[in-house]
Parts: C-alpha cells; structure tokens; sequence
C-alpha cells in the first residue's frame, strides 16, 4: 500500500486547521502540521484533530515546509508521496485522491492541483493572486516550455523526487522554486482541476499589500535567475 505523507504549513490558523486535518482521507496516516509561530491555538486544535506538530519559530512558508521534510528524512519509515497542504480550508482535502492519482496510476512524479477559474469559488482568490499565477505561468511557458497554468499550494511528489530537488527558498518562493526544478530536471508532471473556495482568516500572503509585492518578486526572481542557469 502507498505510504502518503501531508505537510501542513500553519501560522495562526485556529480556525481552520481541524477542519483541514479532519477532511484529509482516512487511508493517509502521517498527517504533519508545521505550526510557523502561530499566536493563536492552532498547535493545540491540530494536536486534538490528530496530527503529529512540529515548532519552527523562524517564520516563512518555506522554513516549514523545510521542517516537515526534514521530519520525514529523519523517521525509520519513509513515505511514497509527500503532499503539501495549506491550512486555511481554502481547498478541499477530500481532494488529495485526485491529486496523486496521476503518481499512483501513470508514475507522474509531481502533480499540481490547479485552481481552475470554473471550479473557484468567486472572491476566493485576490485580483493579484491571480494576475501573478498568469504572469508566473505565462514566464515559466515562455522560457522553458512549461505547461503550469497554476503555483498552487495542494500538490503531491514522489519522496526520493522530492529529496532530489534540494529545495532551498525559505519564504514565498517555495512554490515556483520546485516547478522550476522539476523543469530543470525534465521531471514529469501533471495538473489536476481541483476545487477552491474563500479560505477561512485573512490570507498572509495576497492579503496584505506587503505581501503581495515581496511574493511577486521572490517568485520572478526565483524564474529569472533559473532562466540564466
């Protein structure tokens, strides 16, 4: 049987992350949040939910994420695929069967779940979120031939793909850092439709206008400087 590990990035997300974990199929059991410094009780609702928590007090997406794999490389039981997760309830857990479909039936090794415009929830995603997905994706297509229409969060990898990437950014350019790399590398992927709705709390990203800016060129950077590899 497959062994699907989740890593959940959490900062102060309380009013969601049961929900989340709770959503998450019955037949994955290494369920990993990642509590990023969160002021809140997300740590505790995640514990009473069922997960395994891990502290990083050094805040950045890519810092927890970096945590939970490490986590993984450290216990005697490897998983197959690694899934990563937002833990605002933005999408739909339920999901993640659809997500590594595509690694368990065709031996794709990455899959993203893409935030189709039919499927989305209106207002679930900021004018800027989704110009910088097209901006993104439409460099990616230009300079290395990608066919990526999305960055989104809720995305599944083979582990020894994963490990193999060597990923590095700690912050808003985790996620284009590891599509780009799977180009580099001539990996195989996949996008899968998925569904996506308002998250619950206030996006830390596309929230906030700070946010917004630092993510767009952490993300262009990340996409300029692999084009001069």
């Amino acid at each position: 049987m497959t062994k699907i590990a989740v890593i959940i990035p959490a900062y102060n997300e309380a009013g969601s992350i049961a929900n989340v974990i709770n959503d998450i199929p019955t037949t994955v059991k290494n369920i990993i949040v990642v509590n990023n410094n969160s002021t809140d009780d997300t740590e505790n609702n995640a514990k009473k939910a069922g997960a395994i928590v891990l502290t990083e007090s050094k805040k950045g997406y890519g810092y927890a994420c970096l945590k939970g794999i490490d986590y993984l490389v450290n216990q005697q039981e490897k998983p197959d695929v690694v899934v990563f997760l937002d833990g605002d309830y933005s999408d739909y857990p339920e999901e993640l069967t659809k997500i590594i479909e595509p690694i368990l039936n065709n031996n794709i090794d990455f899959v993203i779940g893409a935030r189709v415009k039919e499927l989305r929830e209106q207002g679930s995603m900021e004018p800027q979120q989704i110009f910088g997905n097209w901006l993104a994706t439409f460099l990616m297509k230009y300079m290395f031939g990608s066919k990526f229409t999305d960055l989104g969060p809720f995305r599944a990898i083979k582990y020894d793909v994963l490990l193999g990437l060597d990923m590095q950014d700690k912050t808003y350019g985790w996620t284009v850092e590891m599509q780009l790399k799977v180009l580099k590398q001539k990996l195989s992927y996949a996008e899968v439709p998925i569904k996506y709705r308002r998250r619950i709390g206030v996006s830390k990203v596309s929230g906030t206008i700070k946010g917004s800016i630092f993510a767009g060129i952490k993300i262009l950077s990340w996409i300029f400087k692999y084009s001069f590899k």
